[in-house]
């Protein structure tokens, strides 16, 4: 199958048409490619600030609610076009408040949309300092496994993604494909979700989806810049490439980018690679035993 990763602009909008007419070109140009797996990135939501006008996207917290309030529609126009072109979304994340979580804060919520309706959400697990500090949100509490007609699929949330116990519960739980939406203001931050990404590809022994926030946002608060580019990534290994890069676009420049993915090989890879990171996990020292201290002073 093919999986498109976005590399996603975040734009200005003065009517909620104009939200929609961006997304369904987005969602139609990947499917016109033939990809069944489309991937928007974390905080791909935050555009809809806009729809509140300059003040409340400039400000930090009233441009949160602003976005969250637009969820429901948001849930409504992604599920038509899962609908209508018969693929599976996982929509750009963004602030909901979810009482049964927490009543006040918001959380960081990816939904994945099938072409039969919301198959769930991933809400970020990990916050950056920025979200702890400055945008207080709200941690997730679970770790999902989407089992698809497309293969069994994970979501780990850029910061999430720099966390190997994350996407190994996940692995443990049978998931092929983690998809790892991503939004980072500079090269150093775009560049520890790709290395967390890839590790997390390696060592469990699947494909990982990169999908960034790209380019200037100057009027929405904690997005004014992004970095980042989209790719996909496998494990360096027997039916992958040996830099472990199966798709990439260039950095800093939006636009889908597209990977032929096959479940075949990663049953392969893990039953019989070169090396089998998957199984030889648990041989590691376990965190609970001792550290042996040698001091030679």
């Amino acid at each position: 199958m093919k999986i498109a990763a976005a590399a996603y602009p975040l734009d200005w909008f003065d009517t909620w048409s104009d939200y929609e007419a961006k997304l369904s070109r987005w969602v139609a140009e990947a499917a016109a490619e033939g990809a069944r797996i489309l991937v928007f990135p974390e905080y791909g939501a935050m555009e809809l600030a806009s729809l509140g006008g300059r003040e409340v996207a400039a400000d930090q917290d009233d441009c949160l609610r602003e976005v969250a309030r637009h969820k429901a529609a948001s849930d409504a126009l992604h599920l038509r076009l899962a609908a209508e072109h018969g693929v599976y979304i996982l929509g750009g994340s963004g602030p909901v408040i979810d009482p049964a979580i927490d009543a006040v804060r918001p959380l960081n919520r990816a939904t994945f949309y099938g072409p039969d309706g919301i198959l769930g959400h991933q809400d970020k697990a990990m916050m950056t300092r920025w979200e702890r500090e400055d945008w207080d949100i709200a941690p997730g509490r679970d770790v999902k496994l989407f089992d698809t007609p497309l293969g069994k699929i994970g979501v780990s949330i850029c910061y999430d993604c720099e966390f190997p116990l994350l996407a190994r519960r996940l692995a443990e739980a049978g998931a092929e494909i983690l998809l790892v939406p991503s939004a980072t203001e500079a090269l150093a931050g775009f560049t520890r979700v790709r290395v967390g990404a890839m590790a997390r590809a390696l060592e469990n022994q699947m494909v990982a989806v990169h999908a960034p926030v790209v380019g200037q946002a100057s009027w929405c608060a904690g997005m004014e810049a992004n970095t980042g580019r989209a790719s996909v990534y496998g494990p360096p290994d027997r039916g992958f490439p040996p830099e472990g890069i199966l798709a990439e676009g260039p950095l800093g420049e939006p636009g889908w980018v597209f990977a032929e993915v096959s479940l075949d090989a990663i049953r392969a890879v893990r039953a019989d690679g070169g090396v089998l990171n998957l199984s030889h996990w648990p041989e590691q020292i376990a965190p609970s035993e001792t550290v042996i201290i040698i001091n030679k002073a």
